[in-house]
């Protein structure tokens, strides 16, 4: 059952003991409900995220984001010129751990309405770039993963002898995956920092001067030093705008250059279809797995006459363009981590309508007497203002008791 604002708001309390709320508004992430999040004023009208995981893996993905954030020191954004979330603290709600961050503003523009040309394609390959031309020390100093291309290659390798123990897969798919697997050309790179495999809503965007540029990056969790292909497997899901991606990113990079960068990132989003039939083994899930199979059919079919060893730019077909559809899933052999980013309508909606009344003025999330209306309604009825101050110590007082039984 999805947690209330309120009770989230409650939290902040409990991870910032002198934190005085005085408002609260429900923040829709789009992660399929991997995570209860909300947004909070302080009586010193800054506005913090707060974030309780639903399950196992998002906790995991949530703790990894901290570890990341804390890694971000002042010097390493100022060299990104971008911002990220800080974390301001974090505390337990029902026995997960909850992390709050500062709100950061922005909008963000999905995969598949990326617009060709100059604009928002420019900009994120620009940001890339400038993520993977940092020093390896900022994640190897924070004991988070480091990958070199040998080892990135055993974990392809490891997945594609998974894959293959399921004989579930076209013979025709797995040979061609094995022999990008195989041929040495292909993984003659540089490891360099990467996201972990973010899409392009990780990225938040504002506009100078009629121009879109990035400001800030939302997902850090799958921060580490592993394959630069990998921040770049996400273009199979922007047809319209790969090209103008790539060659943003190239030019900006400075890196050596990476012939085979096409060819990875289209094989590791090619994978993302076969670590959707593994999950789908690992639950005993047939649904899954069917579903599963049926992608990695059409997928076959579609790249009869092509050779990943061979790719020297983005082809994208409608196939492998649904792999943005398919959840991504964690693997003992994964080379890739999940990504999950805030609703770019949501935090839009909520930012234009916070500048537009100002911070003096009362509004239906925020009322600066700590008397809140919040849009749950009991039996169809209307709204009713909560009492913040007692109410917040009370669940405060609850989420402790909580956190200690659990200790």
């Amino acid at each position: 059952m999805a947690r209330s604002p309120l009770t989230l708001a409650a939290s902040v309390t409990s991870a910032l003991p002198e934190a005085v709320v005085v408002g609260v508004s429900e923040l829709t992430e789009g992660a399929g409900g991997r995570f209860d999040s909300a947004v909070v004023r302080l009586d010193d009208d800054r506005l913090l995220v707060v974030r309780v995981p639903a399950d196992d893996t998002a906790e995991k993905e949530l703790r990894d984001q901290a570890v990341a954030l804390r890694a971000l020191t002042p010097g390493v954004l100022g060299q990104l010129r971008m911002t990220a979330p800080r974390m301001i603290g974090e505390t337990t709600v029902d026995g997960r751990f909850a992390a709050v961050t500062d709100f950061v503003a922005g909008y963000r523009v999905d995969a598949a309405e990326v617009p060709a040309g100059r604009g928002v394609a420019t900009a994120i390959g620009q940001a890339l770039a400038a993520v993977h031309a940092l020093p390896a020390s900022v994640v190897s100093g924070d004991g988070l993963t480091v990958q070199s291309p040998e080892q990135v290659r055993q974990s392809v390798s490891r997945l594609l002898d998974r894959v293959a123990a399921l004989h579930r897969i076209p013979v025709s798919l797995l040979s061609r995956w094995s022999h990008a697997a195989a041929a040495d050309h292909l993984w003659r790179f540089e490891s360099t920092v990467i996201l972990g495999g973010a899409s392009s809503d990780a990225f938040l965007l504002e506009d100078s001067d009629g121009e879109p540029r990035v400001t800030g990056i939302l997902d850090w969790h799958g921060l580490a030093v592993g394959d630069p292909a990998l921040d770049l497997q996400w273009l199979s899901s922007a047809p319209t705008a790969a090209l103008d991606v790539f060659d943003a990113y190239t030019q900006a990079s400075v890196r050596a250059p990476d012939a085979g960068i096409h060819g990875r990132a289209r094989l590791y989003a090619e994978l993302e279809f076969a670590k959707w039939l593994v999950h789908g083994d690992d639950i005993g899930s047939d649904e899954i797995v069917a579903d599963a199979v049926g992608l990695l059919t059409a997928l076959a079919d579609s790249v009869q006459d092509d050779d990943l060893t061979r790719t020297q730019s983005i082809e994208i077909d409608d196939a492998l363009a649904r792999a943005g559809r398919v959840p991504e899933v964690r693997l003992a052999a994964d080379t890739s981590m999940q990504t999950d980013a805030y609703d770019p309508d949501e935090l839009g909606a909520f930012e234009e309508s916070d500048a537009g009344r100002g911070h003096d003025q009362q509004t239906d999330s925020f009322d600066e007497t700590g008397a809140i209306a919040l849009d749950e309604q009991a039996d169809g009825g209307a709204t009713v203002p909560v009492d913040m101050g007692e109410w917040i110590r009370q669940d405060a007082s609850e989420a402790d008791e909580r956190a200690a039984d659990n200790r």
